[in-house]
């Protein structure tokens, strides 16, 4: 990888709203590009393969840890494995653009440990667990057994804030993105 851009790490539990907030600075940033992960969980929804996620067998995934095609890869879930391609990186860097993550929280600080000051990891932070549990049951797409696996992962990442640069609190949707963008806009301006 020749080119380096600077990469926007956005971290939370499940359901915290990263991924709503990512969508918004993509909007308001045309030199970001996403992402996009791989993953061994089956499409929801109206998700597309290529654009939502790399969607790919379980044995494909362990076939390309073992080829270190990953530059962060982690079982989120059991049996359920999320990872950054480094052919992703390289194709939006080749582009001359900074790249933006929605990611779990382990990834999210394995990916600044490697990149350091080239990277901002920013924690979206829920109002409160119940308020969690709450968006997580409305999104009605999964199982009550992945609900509680979801539930309790969110408890142990929640633990995990103060190890980010910063911390956006999701109280009120819009000024989580306002607060977000501002973030995002001094950090590439560094």
């Amino acid at each position: 990888m020749n080119k380096q851009g600077k990469l926007i790490i956005f971290s939370a539990p499940s359901g915290a709203g990263k991924t709503t907030i990512v969508h918004h600075i993509l909007k308001k940033f045309p030199n970001i590009q996403f992402s996009v992960s791989a993953t061994t969980r089956t499409l929801r929804g109206d998700e597309v393969n290529g654009k939502d996620y790399y969607f790919v067998s379980k044995e494909e995934f362990l076939h390309k840890v073992a080829k270190h095609e990953f530059i962060e890869f982690e079982e989120v879930y059991s049996g359920t494995f999320y990872g950054t391609l480094k052919n992703e990186l390289a194709r939006i860097w080749n582009d001359d653009k900074h790249v933006i993550f929605d990611l779990d929280v382990e990834g999210g600080l394995r990916l600044k440990k490697k990149y350091g000051e080239h990277a901002i990891a920013i924690f979206v932070q829920p109002p409160s667990l119940e308020v969690l549990i709450s968006r997580l049951r409305g999104r009605g797409t999964d199982t009550e057994e992945k609900l509680k696996e979801r539930i309790s992962k969110a408890e142990k990442e929640l633990s995990y804030a103060d190890k980010f640069d910063v911390i956006v609190h999701n109280d009120d949707l819009e000024l989580a993105c306002e607060a977000a963008e501002k973030l995002v806009e001094e950090f590439l301006n560094k």
